[in-house]
């Protein structure tokens, strides 16, 4: 017996062409290798000892090589040699091989070089680099949550409902689109007044809704009208079943392909805030404080924290970028 066809939806022909475009393959396995960095650093079998002083100073990267004063700084003191006429002489020159050999163990631990240079504290750049991605991943991926559920239900109800509540809705939109995006955020900042991860989270996230609320909004208005969504009605379901059981299904790739592109912007914001002196407190490390504290280090000719931050960062903006372009291009009707 023949079964009938069935054609595909819309997620499996989305799923389809994304296996198809290498772009957005290649820039799926990098955002992937950064997210498992984030669950290995988070679970502490990476990066979790960033804080020990594993090298001097300013240790240089490997392929630059040592510095010399540095190195000179790194070798422990000799003992000065024991005097014959003291009689405490030989206790002394005992005590003084043992602190000697205590100072030279401890002078060990401390390398001249790193793969990629230590900061001023001596920790590994490449360990404070993955911890610090935690934190800035952690914060846009979660900020873009928030901000797209927030732009999903607004939009929602706006959209859905119209009248009084899209009234209403607009209103609060136009004060958000009114004020320029960093004074907002700025704004929102002064008036929470303390700093930390869920600070900055609840900044982003109740400042980056807008853009998600717009899209959903004109989506819904499209979609209510629709037979679907009048069979619904006919049958007796309630607005909120109408609204997300039968609708939100239809227009949810609207709101994945504007959280891909809210985490690349909440990234970014991170790093500005943390730059100004907004974001993380202190004992906690984001590619954002990193980079402020680069460029007290770059007076000093240290460039290899900057440089390791700001390619991290570079790397993963721009493959999430890419997969997001390519994300929506599949998930585009328009190309079945």
């Amino acid at each position: 017996m023949n079964h009938p066809a069935t054609s595909a939806g819309l997620w499996t022909l989305a799923w389809r062409r994304l296996r198809a475009d290498r772009v957005a393959m290649a820039s799926l396995a990098v955002v992937c290798l950064f997210l498992l960095s984030v669950v290995l650093a988070v679970t502490g079998l990476v990066a979790a000892d960033w804080e020990d002083e594993v090298a001097v100073n300013y240790a240089p990267p490997t392929f630059v090589g040592p510095d010399p004063a540095l190195a000179a700084l790194a070798q422990p003191p000799r003992p000065a040699p024991p005097n014959a006429f003291d009689p405490l002489a030989s206790d002394i020159a005992q005590l003084r091989a043992e602190l000697a050999r205590q100072g030279h163990a401890a002078h060990v631990v401390k390398r001249t070089t790193l793969p990629f240079g230590a900061d001023k504290w001596g920790h590994d750049i490449v360990r404070k680099t993955i911890k610090g991605g935690q934190t800035s991943i952690v914060v846009g991926l979660v900020a873009a949550f928030v901000a797209v559920l927030l732009g999903t239900v607004f939009g929602a109800l706006s959209g859905f409902y119209g009248g009084r509540v899209d009234d209403l809705f607009n209103w609060f939109y136009n004060v958000f689109t009114a004020i320029p995006s960093i004074l907002m955020i700025l704004t929102v900042a002064a008036v929470l007044q303390t700093k930390g991860v869920l600070t900055i989270v609840l900044i982003l996230g109740l400042t980056g809704w807008t853009g998600p609320y717009r899209l959903i909004r004109a989506e819904y208005i499209k979609h209510k009208a629709r037979e679907y969504v009048m069979a619904a009605d006919a049958i007796g379901a309630s607005g909120w079943r109408k609204m997300f059981v039968h609708i939100f299904p239809n227009v949810s790739h609207v709101s994945l392909v504007q959280m891909s592109i809210l985490v690349v912007g909440f990234i970014k914001a991170e790093v500005i805030l943390s730059f100004l002196g907004f974001g993380v407190p202190v004992g906690v490390v984001s590619w954002g404080s990193m980079l402020n504290e680069a460029q007290n280090e770059l007076i000093l000719g240290k460039w290899w924290q900057l440089t390791a931050a700001a390619s991290a960062m570079a790397i993963l903006v721009t493959a999430f970028s890419l997969f997001a372009d390519s994300l929506r291009d599949a998930l585009d009707p328009k190309l079945k």
